[in-house]
């Protein structure tokens, strides 16, 4: 047995789950034989691990193997799983999105992985003003980053460690709604194409919709796998971005229509 395979042994069953959905969504189609022989373990192993999967909506499962969530509108990714795809990608996207902000700024981040990357590459910014309904970000984020931090209420989704409610504020249960407004609202979205941005939950959509019509400028976050592709809830369309920040240049279609609408396109 060689260090590789000793490694993938030892490893937490939780690490292997995403590791094996990561897998899973890079592939596409994979059968139960051939994910028990990649990760070194029995395929009753697999086989509860892609039930499991299935069951929180990270992958669909099929007779003998598993499909990506991603070929399967409205299906929902775990958190846990998408931190391990398109890191680099993410971090690059991160790097050019927070060259926007000036110190002192306020922006709304929506819930993801890519906004968790633009909250760690924050670091070296003061005096922010932050709202968002991403829960991770409060330990993500370093507290000499901001000045005041605020999440949107809303009920939980465990899946995303997101909040799904209104984008509105108020001080205490007694006190009137604040009609807010922000500097920038960065927004990772998981599809664009001619038509505009998209993601698959109809809650996120309306979410990001919100923080769009109350910021004075838009960066829309998606690495390249997310270009050329449309999902089920439609958010804006093109024309409603300043920005589009991605890892690598659009396809010439895509570009043309970014660039009708009037988007910057920003890649490392």
């Amino acid at each position: 047995m060689d260090g590789t395979t000793a490694t993938t042994k030892r490893r937490l069953p939780a690490g292997r789950k995403a590791e094996l959905a990561a897998y899973v969504a890079d592939t596409g189609q994979v059968t139960v034989v051939d994910l028990a022989s990649h990760f070194g373990v029995s395929i009753d192993t697999v086989r509860r691990d892609l039930d499991q999967l299935d069951r929180e909506g990270i992958v669909v499962r099929t007779h003998g193997g598993a499909v990506s969530a991603m070929s399967v509108p409205g299906r929902d990714r775990g958190l846990d799983v998408r931190l391990q795809m398109q890191i680099s990608e993410k971090e690059r996207i991160a790097a050019l999105a927070v060259e926007l902000i000036e110190d002192g700024s306020t922006l709304m981040l929506n819930a993801g992985t890519t906004t968790l990357a633009v909250a760690r590459a924050l670091r070296n910014h003061r005096d922010l003003t932050i709202a968002t309904n991403n829960l991770r970000i409060p330990a993500e984020i370093s507290p000499s980053v901001f000045r005041d931090l605020f999440i949107f209420g809303g009920a939980v989704r465990t899946i995303t460690q997101a909040t799904t409610g209104p984008v509105t504020l108020a001080m205490n249960s007694h006190s009137p709604e604040v009609d807010i407004r922000s500097d920038y609202a960065l927004i990772a979205v998981g599809a664009v194409d001619g038509s505009g941005f998209s993601t698959s939950n109809l809650g996120d959509a309306t979410m990001m919709t919100e923080m769009i019509q109350k910021a004075d400028r838009t960066a829309i976050l998606a690495d390249s796998s997310k270009l050329d592709r449309r999902l089920f809830a439609q958010i804006a369309p093109l024309e409603k971005a300043d920005y589009l920040i991605t890892d690598a240049p659009p396809s010439a279609e895509l570009a043309a229509a970014l660039a009708e609408a009037g988007v910057t396109v920003l890649t490392p």
